[in-house]
């Protein structure tokens, strides 16, 4: 088999990380993607850059591969190191992984030399001229690692036992944003939240080699969620929805966590306080009237004092959010205004008071 450095296939470091090896493979499946790129060279670039992803993306794989090289899934034509040129595996497709020991003297001196005197004697067939493991029944090889293989997944031709190699744990929580407004936090209940949801894909099994997923290995999903608000949410606060999360392939579900991010268009809020702009017209301004507006709480006439400038705040006790059992308050920020049309009397007048001013 053809040696292939996957990393260099990705433009990456040995040492790179999960992330780093996600971005690059994006990048690369971008640009070489055969429906974007044409040419013959682009689709044999392509498979390569999925293939390298498929390996370097897995945390087991990798290992493997770091340790044999493109013959991480079988062994084939693998030159082992000194020592284990009569270390035999046995790959079977569906079936048992085992593993002989050949040779005169390999084995022993092999192990003799990493272990010394613990392992015992072996003991030589004369049927076959192998030697058999059994001198080493009583050897514990729990969490040996042979060239990137551990004792895990192989089967002794002796004892006839079998491990399994376990896999790391997915990380199925998903984490998203959502906007609240100064409404919603103050009616409370539930509202609904959709978003979409990226997963690798599961006819390629995030490879890239189906149209499923139109070769990017990912696939995207709307979702739509209903959440309880929780009463005096705080900006920044996290809301967790268990189960809502991604599902593996043996049914476990993680949890949908949303970051609480309050905006409004008509409110600035500051905890459970709430300061709101309302526009007068300058006879009011000079005069003072009264002003009816809209509050979370309905709406209230209020009193507007005389020679009132903009920017003038009014402090309006318990017509806020939430608050301990109680409210926060309201702040009205004074905004002078014109009218949108003005009558020529009105320009007159204007000019009237202009002349008092010089």
């Amino acid at each position: 088999m053809k040696y292939k450095d996957y990393y260099e296939i990705l433009g990456i470091k040995r040492d790179a990380t999960a992330s780093e090896i996600k971005s690059a493979y994006r990048k690369l499946a971008r640009k070489y993607h055969p429906d974007v790129n044409k040419t013959k060279e682009a689709e044999a670039k392509f498979k390569d850059i999925n293939e390298a992803y498929e390996v370097l993306s897995d945390k087991n794989k990798r290992s493997r591969y770091d340790s044999l090289g493109s013959n991480w899934q079988g062994g084939a034509e693998y030159t082992p190191p000194p020592g284990f040129e009569n270390f035999s595996f046995n790959f079977n497709n569906g079936g048992a992984q085992t593993f002989e020991f050949g040779g005169s003297g390999g084995f022993s001196d092999f192990f003799s030399s990493l272990f010394g005197d613990m392992m015992g004697a072996t003991q030589a067939s004369s049927s076959t001229g192998r030697r058999s493991s059994r001198g080493f029944s009583g050897f514990d090889f729990t969490g040996a690692d042979f060239g990137g293989y551990n004792n895990a997944g192989f089967t002794s031709q002796s004892t006839g036992r079998r491990q399994t190699k376990k896999t790391a744990t997915e990380d199925l929580d998903i984490t998203k944003n959502i906007n609240l407004t100064a409404k919603e936090i103050f009616d409370g209940g539930a509202i609904n939240i959709s978003f979409t949801q990226m997963d690798k894909c599961t006819q390629c099994n995030g490879t890239g080699y189906c149209s499923h997923c139109g070769g990017t290995g990912i696939v995207s999903t709307p979702k739509s969620v209903k959440v309880k608000i929780p009463k005096g949410v705080k900006d920044g606060q996290k809301i967790r929805l268990k189960g809502e999360g991604k599902t593996d392939a043996y049914g476990q579900k993680g949890d949908l966590y949303l970051i609480v991010h309050l905006k409004d268009n008509e409110y600035l809020i500051d905890g459970a306080d709430l300061t709101k702009e309302v526009g007068i017209t300058p006879p009011i301004a000079v005069l003072g009237g009264q002003k009816e507006i809209e509050t979370l709480h309905g709406k209230i006439n209020i009193k507007i004092p005389a020679n009132v400038s903009s920017g003038k705040t009014l402090r309006l006790k318990k017509l806020g959010l939430p608050k301990d059992g109680s409210f926060g308050d309201l702040n009205i920020k004074i905004k002078i205004v014109l009218p949108e049309n003005i009558s020529e009397k009105e320009k007159e007048l204007y000019k009237q008071l202009a002349e008092y001013e010089k």
